[in-house]
């Protein structure tokens, strides 16, 4: 199966619906991830039918359970899950956070190369990034442990904000949440073609909370 024909099955077995255009674009993605990855190591995964299930197909297995507003991917490395979230949803705003150099200079040039209007990288650590408007939604693919990652991010959260972390399976970072802080859900994942386990947990925090 080629990458066009295994990212339509994929997403249809997600329930999620891709226009022509999106798909296109995830693919360029795709190939530029391929292409820069020759020479910036920017992931283990070479092949291209496995970069679309454990990539783009990965990332999306989260989008129908996120929420409208602004978000913020820590630890984004070459895009993982913002780019690919940004892209398929053109109407939420993206900011991209990453502190290696290398990685936030391959993201910006597919932001420029592919027209992703909504997204925006920084290269900076978490804990000094202090930007003029906070989130709505913070996502991380494998940034850290799930009370780091609630830790280090707790002043980027608007009022409102939660979390959503993307785990493999947590049950052992549950118990070391921080306090304040809370585990609203953890909802299993199937990612097509993928055999690891995975799980979205969803988290907040006291005085994140709506009032």
């Amino acid at each position: 199966m080629n990458p066009a024909e295994q990212l339509k099955r994929g997403s249809e077995q997600l329930g999620i619906s891709l226009g022509t255009e999106t798909q296109n674009k995830l693919l360029d993605y795709l190939a530029l991830l391929h292409k820069w990855n020759k020479f910036y190591n920017l992931t283990a995964i070479r092949d291209p039918q496995q970069m679309v299930s454990h990539h783009l197909l990965d990332s999306l297995a989260v989008m129908p359970h996120l929420w409208a507003g602004r978000w913020l991917d820590v630890g984004c490395g070459a895009g993982l899950p913002g780019l690919v979230l940004a892209i398929s949803k053109p109407d939420w705003q993206f900011s991209l956070l990453d502190s290696n150099s290398k990685k936030t200079s391959f993201v910006q040039q597919v932001i420029i190369e592919l027209g992703v209007h909504n997204a925006t990288v920084h290269c900076a650590r978490v804990e000094d990034w202090h930007p003029a408007k906070l989130f709505d939604g913070i996502i991380s693919r494998a940034f850290t442990e799930l009370g780091n990652f609630l830790r280090s991010t707790r002043h980027l959260a608007a009022p409102h904000g939660r979390w959503a972390a993307m785990k493999g399976v947590p049950e052992q970072e549950l118990a070391r949440v921080p306090s304040g802080c809370r585990v609203e859900s953890v909802i299993p994942l199937k990612v097509p073609g993928l055999q690891a386990a995975r799980s979205l947990v969803i988290a907040t925090c006291e005085e994140n909370e709506a009032t």
